[in-house]
């Protein structure tokens, strides 16, 4: 085998990252369903971010009361392009949050699993993929 083989190392690197961070958000998803709990909250403002390429993404900070009394404010992982009318700021939204962790939290209906099942799926495509190719160049050579 010749050097060739160096450059499949790159959508193996590719759909290992990919992988992983798709898998760790179904983590977090699942875990947040089984033992979050539910609170009211309300959208105080966005967090604006600017892509390299000049996209704009809006962040909703919500804010919400736990259980035992602390005061949560914190902004989603996850930005849109826009923002809809449901998550404009001063919308009441239910907010599911780790009891332990406040700041690992959803905000239903924009927080969604879509992204990282996405990145779950690419991820194992990518690295299925590129670990088939490579073995059958082992085993031909």
């Amino acid at each position: 085998m010749e050097r060739e083989w160096l450059f499949s190392l790159i959508p193996l690197t590719i759909g290992v990252i990919s992988l992983s961070f798709g898998v760790y958000g179904l983590r977090r998803a699942a875990a947040l369903r089984r033992t979050g709990v539910t609170a009211q909250g309300r959208i105080v403002r966005h967090e604006v971010s600017r892509s390299d390429e000049g996209a704009t993404f809006h962040h909703p900070v919500a804010a919400w009361t736990t259980r035992d009394g602390r005061e949560c404010e914190y902004s989603s992982r996850f930005g849109r392009g826009s923002v809809a009318g449901h998550f404009g700021v001063g919308s009441l939204v239910m907010v599911q949050y780790d009891p332990e962790d406040p700041r690992r939290f959803a905000i239903q209906g924009w927080d969604v699993t879509t992204v990282d099942l996405l990145f779950t799926v690419l991820g194992s495509v990518f690295t299925a993929g590129t670990l088939a190719v490579l073995l059958v160049r082992l085993l031909t050579l």
